[in-house]
């Protein structure tokens, strides 16, 4: 691992998720895990029955807040105000981590202290809506525990300064010590259930696996070795540059696995658009999505039942997966998919079995040197496991950081790029919900979750709703700056009043006809899924 900033972009939670019932506070922040991570949710009410008190910040009153001993419900796209101002408290009030500051940090000087300054609990009140006794006591619980854990997912990340949003909870975690202890760290919760292990695997633009830099001489040189080819030394597109490129014409083919971003990605027409522009589609999916619809090729792959090889979870623990059922069809595992194509392409891998993949993957990436399948068998292993004898890594930083030391960042406060006016009023979000994944591929194919869960609807703040003279499911339309959706109402305290909430499952109202592609997070490049505006009228 190159350091703390690699773990956090990486998503890796820096904990176990056993440890959440050893916590002494919670501290959730732009998560639904009750609805998103269920599993997880179960530990964190454990620890509330044994003694923990959680903090939870949310724009919505989601699932989990009738648990919560302090609830803070700001503004969507205001987490660094509300982050800073928590940090503000702990400094004024003397309450930092003196020792683990000096022993174990850098950055925390008088230009990161100046700055915060100015994100007292009287400004961040006006900002986030939060009131200013409510910051200081939720600053105050967290601070005083011996062990506390910040828990956070896409309602920190998807803005376009997500990136801050995540410095920010890592300077609070710094501030108090937090990190390198049981039940403690930062842990941001993955999605999907191998999300991670990809990530691991090099499956982003600017490393090969195992984080290393594609940029770095040594790391290129070692990656040609071991593949026996010449490889660039220049960094990747991102999906949205991808597509922004096909769009102009200067991106000519893409090869899409496991993903429907027809429905996933922000601004729906434009990422229509820029696939209808490619030379070829390729997309190698389970099911006919709305993005294979548009391929010129499909490649029919497999699930995660009918192929053998490793996922890797949220909590950096590396599993084995192994075939339950025959593939259907001309169905392929995805690995032999790839195999395939390289050959044809003139650079055979002549890998035998997943295991041997395996192997190799130890031998690129020092942090799996000492997994093997035989040792996976009973339960996995957490990463870093460098040794044969190494039992894995429950907690990281425990001995210090990799790079030396934890870095403070300062960070300034940015609002949203879209504001409400009188032309669109709303702040909408998006996200998830509990009896849907992602864009439904899977889960809108099953009758029983259908019947439940089976159309989308804009959740509204009965005082937005009586302004409007709406009732409960009425249908509405929907717009914002990029298209229109047609969707009933769920009249709902859950959101505040001027903020509405659509889940983003369900293609026939797409809630990424309405989100962003453009203004960027300019270092994740990740859309502002979380925060759009829009007008709402009678449909």
């Amino acid at each position: 691992m190159a350091g703390l900033a690699t773990v956090f972009g990486s998503g890796a939670m820096t904990n176990s998720i056993a440890e959440i019932e050893k916590t002494d506070v919670m501290f959730v922040i732009g998560s639904n895990t009750k609805e998103n991570h269920p599993i997880v949710a179960l530990r964190m009410i454990k620890a509330k029955k044994k003694g923990a008190k959680l903090i939870i910040a949310d724009p919505r009153r989601v699932p989990l807040v009738r648990f919560a001993d302090i609830w803070m419900q700001h503004r969507p796209g205001t987490d660094v105000m509300l982050l800073n101002a928590m940090m503000h408290v702990i400094m004024k009030e003397g309450l930092v981590d003196k020792d683990f500051i000096a022993s174990m940090t850098e950055g925390y000087d008088e230009a990161f202290k100046k700055n915060l300054e100015d994100f007292t609990p009287e400004a961040a009140e006006k900002v986030t809506g939060v009131p200013k006794d409510t910051i200081i006591k939720a600053a105050r619980m967290y601070v005083e525990a011996d062990k506390a854990g910040i828990y956070y997912t896409m309602g920190i990340t998807q803005h376009s300064h997500g990136t801050d949003n995540v410095f920010s909870v890592a300077n609070l975690a710094l501030m108090t010590g937090n990190l390198g202890k049981e039940g403690g760290g930062v842990n941001p919760l993955r999605g999907q259930n191998n999300v991670q292990g990809a990530t691991d695997m090099g499956c982003i633009p600017n490393n090969y696996p195992g984080y290393q830099g594609v940029s770095l001489p040594a790391m290129k040189e070692k990656f040609e070795e071991l593949w026996k080819a010449k490889l660039s030394d220049k960094v990747g597109m991102t999906a949205p540059d991808m597509l922004a490129a096909a769009e102009k014409g200067a991106l000519k083919a893409m090869y899409i696995m496991g993903e429907n971003p027809v429905v996933s990605d922000p601004d729906m027409t434009h990422t229509i658009k820029a696939l209808k522009a490619l030379d070829l589609l390729v997309v190698q999916d389970i099911f006919m999505t709305e993005t294979a619809a548009l391929a010129h090729v499909v490649l029919p792959a497999s699930s995660f039942a009918e192929k053998s090889g490793t996922f890797t979870n949220t909590e950096r623990r590396v599993q084995r997966v192994r075939a339950a059922t025959n593939l259907p069809g001309q169905a392929m595992e995805d690995s032999r998919i790839i195999m395939e194509l390289s050959k044809r392409m003139n650079y055979p891998m002549p890998y035998q079995s997943s295991e041997e993949v395996f192997q190799e993957i130890g031998r690129a990436w020092p942090a799996m040197a000492g997994m093997s399948y035989s040792r996976l068998d009973a339960s996995g292993l957490q990463w870093p496991c460098p040794t044969r004898e190494h039992p894995g890594t429950p907690h990281l930083f425990s001995g210090g950081f990799p790079r030396g030391k934890g870095r403070f960042t300062t960070v300034k406060y940015l609002p949203s790029l879209e504001q409400v006016d009188k032309e669109f009023p709303f702040l909408l979000t998006t996200g998830r919900l509990l009896f849907q994944y992602h864009t439904g591929g899977m889960t809108r194919r099953v009758k029983p979750i259908d019947a439940v869960s089976h159309e989308s609807y804009i959740e509204i703040n009965p005082e937005d709703a009586g302004m409007l003279s709406l009732k409960d499911g009425t249908p509405v339309k929907v717009t914002s700056r990029r298209g229109s959706i047609t969707v009933k109402t769920k009249i709902s305290k859950r959101p505040k009043k001027g903020v509405v909430f659509i889940p983003f499952h369900f293609h026939e109202a797409a809630a990424n006809m309405l989100t962003s592609g453009t203004g960027l997070d300019p270092v994740a490049k990740i859309p502002s899924f979380k925060v759009s505006t829009v007008r709402i009228e009678k449909a």
